[in-house]
């Protein structure tokens, strides 16, 4: 039986047959945010069904392939397309992605979501840069016999999201005069949006945004000690007192919304790599 490492190092060997480039820099597109794709100027497209190992993304508004190729002077690899743990996989299946660019040398991890809001100053369309996260998961990515060769046993978290690249995020914000907040995300496993008990719950506990994704991914980039940066789309408020619902295509609707904002803050942030 093949184990993960023996499977991470498969899939990179046969995406090193298809791709010339050698980004160091990797991009998960989250929820309606497929449009950093638009100002990449492409190399090479592989489906993930074409991937060994990979899972395939069945979630709408989820693409689901690599994208290779440079945004402005700087080598990318893009996930358009994630998998999420509510989907039915497991954790090692979800972050197994994220492993594959650990081993195609990716020095650099940006992820994006769609993510509800409870902090009272957030509004529908607003960017959140990530500083810390809640792990509110059942599940952990890290959980089972550690491979020394991808990672520690015990992984040090009081840094997940590099504080560098936060630091300068905000300063490209501030010099586009781009409404942007800096928060903590917690991570659920949905794929049910919170009640109001529950985004009441998760404002007390310290998180400003709430979503089904993106802690697993920044877990096991931290473990194979890739620099994250992250960003969240506020899509709803769950701290909204009318009696009225969230749907998915709502949630797609606000994110593709602001996802031109996104898209143009981490553009500029990569190019400054």
């Amino acid at each position: 039986m093949t184990n993960l490492f023996e499977k991470i190092q498969e899939t990179a060997a046969f995406i090193r047959s298809k791709v010339k480039a050698t980004p160091r820099v990797g991009i998960i597109l989250g929820s309606g945010l497929g449009g950093l794709i638009d100002l990449v100027v492409k190399e090479a497209e592989i489906s993930y069904g074409d991937l060994p190992h990979f899972p395939v993304s069945t979630v709408q508004g989820h693409a689901g392939k690599l994208v290779f190729g440079k945004l402005g002077e700087q080598s990318v690899m893009l996930m358009a397309g994630r998998f999420h743990y509510y989907e039915g996989y497991d954790m090692q299946e979800v972050t197994f992605p994220v492993r594959v660019m650990k081993a195609l040398g990716i020095e650099t991890l940006i992820v994006s979501n769609a993510a509800g809001g409870m902090n009272t100053s957030y509004q529908v369309g607003d960017l959140v840069i990530i500083k810390d996260h809640i792990n509110l998961f059942p599940e952990h990515p890290l959980r089972g016999p550690n491979d020394e060769r991808l990672g520690v046993r015990f992984q040090d978290m009081s840094e997940p999201y590099d504080l560098q690249l936060i630091t300068m995020a905000q300063k490209i914000a501030q010099s586009k005069n781009l409404r942007v907040h800096t928060g903590v995300y917690a991570g659920l496993q949905g794929p049910t949006f919170e009640t109001r008990a529950e985004y009441k719950w998760l404002h007390v506990i310290g998180a400003d945004v709430v979503g089904m994704s993106t802690v697993p991914e920044v877990i096991v980039a931290r473990h194979g000690n890739m620099k994250v940066f992250a960003a969240s789309v506020v899509t709803d408020l769950g701290i909204r007192d009318e009696l009225n619902t969230i749907s998915h295509e709502e949630v797609l609707a606000a994110a593709n919304a602001a996802a031109p904002l996104l898209a143009g803050l981490v553009a500029d942030l990569v190019s400054e790599l």
